[in-house]
């Protein structure tokens, strides 16, 4: 059976992609780094720092309202009842400031009945206790009741032994150490944590200098790459980083192959050419009588190698775009249309699994499926069978296209991929389609064998394509 005519088929082409435009610089690395660790150290030290402020405050606070409750139990252990029934201390009170005038610590005595019986630290004050209520436990309150002199008081209300009086004992003490106290805290917290966050700050700088060093030595090696002439980043550099190197590596390996492969298909174009140009130049310079027929038959032959290789240059071209994932169904109902309008007494069908999905171009898979399937209905009897991907779990989706013609002699399977060669030269036809067919599949990693079809009886044409990314049954 004679395969292979000029691919002609090609239904609903996919969009060819175009180059993404290089992104713009969004900054620098470092300095996103650099903000960012600048941002969560200040954070964290303003959280730190309120937490220890108020911790080493209540520490503080509670350590002066101990001494106010020690020096208040002193004065109550010291009290007892005179023959009139009034308090008095039967032991002097050991801190020398109740008996300074305004020296700041204060005490008073008071009860229902008597006169408020004053430190003489108070001079002409006294002071104003809340009476309204009883302490059993000591009980801390802040007071202003003197001008300029703001004050912290314990007070507790106690029955003596010998008096049903109910007697309140207050102790009273300026702030203004405590608020000295609380002052330098603060000023050495705030010093503390600025020396801290300062230090920390220059750490993380140095550390994003020191961990970034790594991408300056591959900037500077892919300088040295664009200098040198070099083809291989080879300098040692961190684990991290390694992943990125050796997908450079694999880049560059990759553009290499394919600027081999454009100098092969620029040189075998230019030797295919060279011959029929020759042909064609010998005879007109000889004014050969069949000068016209020459012409045109080594045009035709000069179009068959040019359409050849810009359909490889397409493929390669697209291939090196990027992985594609191209449902093959769509693509072979795309075809099945097309070829049921040029051929209506064909009949194409169509099975297998719906959801295969192969890594190629639209583009390419319907100019590959367009030539097998085109060539099956013009060579066949009227029947096209298309089996998509009969075992899924296959690393490869296999694509089967079968007609009821009279089938290809095994002997001639192999002459058909030959640029050019044609079996049926009845027929038009250029003889490139299934050499085009070979050739971009074996660019995308596929193969295409050929055998005879048990069902149908003639020629069966076994496509490999490699499966996408991901893509299953």
């Amino acid at each position: 059976m004679p395969p292979a005519p000029q691919p002609v088929i090609r239904p609903a082409p996919a969009d060819i992609p175009q180059a993404v435009p290089l992104v713009a610089g969004q900054g620098s690395l470092a300095r996103r780094m650099a903000l960012i660790a600048a941002g969560w150290i200040a954070v964290l030290l303003l959280l730190g720092g309120v937490a220890l402020d108020r911790t080493l405050t209540s520490l503080v606070s509670r350590n002066f309202d101990e001494q106010l409750e020690y020096m208040l139990t002193a004065m109550i252990a010291s009290a007892e009842i005179g023959p009139d029934g009034e308090v008095f201390f039967y032991r002097t009170l050991g801190d020398q400031r109740f008996l300074e005038p305004n020296s700041g610590l204060y005490w008073q005595i008071t009860g229902d009945g008597f006169e408020p019986w004053p430190s003489r630290s108070l001079w002409d004050r006294t002071l104003s206790l809340r009476g309204d209520h009883i302490d059993n436990e000591a009980h801390f309150y802040d007071s202003n009741q003197f001008a300029g002199e703001p004050l912290r008081m314990a007070e507790r209300t106690v029955i003596l032994p010998g008096s049903e009086t109910r007697w309140s004992f207050a102790v009273a003490s300026a702030t203004e150490d405590l608020d000295d106290q609380i002052a330098r805290i603060r000023a050495i917290l705030a010093w503390s944590f600025a020396v801290l966050g300062l230090g920390l700050f220059l750490m993380a700088l140095f550390q994003i200098r020191y961990g970034l060093s790594p991408l300056r030595r591959v900037r500077a090696a892919i300088q040295k790459l664009r200098t040198t002439g070099a083809n291989r980043i080879s300098e040692p550099l961190p684990e991290e980083v390694q992943p990125l190197v050796q997908e450079l590596n694999e880049l560059l390996e990759h553009s290499e192959r394919q600027a081999e492969e454009a100098r092969t298909h620029a040189g075998n174009l230019a030797h295919a050419l060279k011959t029929p140009l020759t042909v064609v130049n010998n005879a007109a310079t000889a004014h050969a009588p069949d000068l016209a027929e020459t012409v045109i038959r080594e045009a035709r032959t000069m179009r068959r190698h040019v359409d050849h290789h810009l359909a490889r240059a397409r493929a390669v071209g697209r291939r090196a775009i990027g992985r594609a994932r191209t449902p093959v169904c769509e693509s072979a109902e795309a075809v099945r249309r097309a070829v049921e309008r040029l051929y209506p007494e064909v009949r194409v069908d169509i099975a297998g699994n719906r959801q295969a999905l192969v890594a190629i171009e639209r583009q390419d898979l319907d100019e590959i499926l367009g030539n097998l399937i085109e060539n099956a209905a013009k060579y066949g009897g009227g029947s096209v069978f298309v089996t998509v991907d009969e075992d899924p779990d296959a690393p490869a989706c296999s694509i089967w296209v079968e007609d009821d013609g009279k089938g290809i002699p095994p002997e001639k399977r192999e002459e058909i991929f030959v640029r050019g060669a044609r079996l049926d030269t009845g027929k038009p036809g250029t003889g490139l389609g299934l050499a085009i067919v070979r050739d971009v599949a074996e660019i995308y990693g596929g193969s295409v064998e050929l055998d005879d079809s048990e069902d149908l009886g003639g020629l069966l044409v076994k496509l490999s394509l490699p499966r996408a990314a991901g893509a299953g049954g």
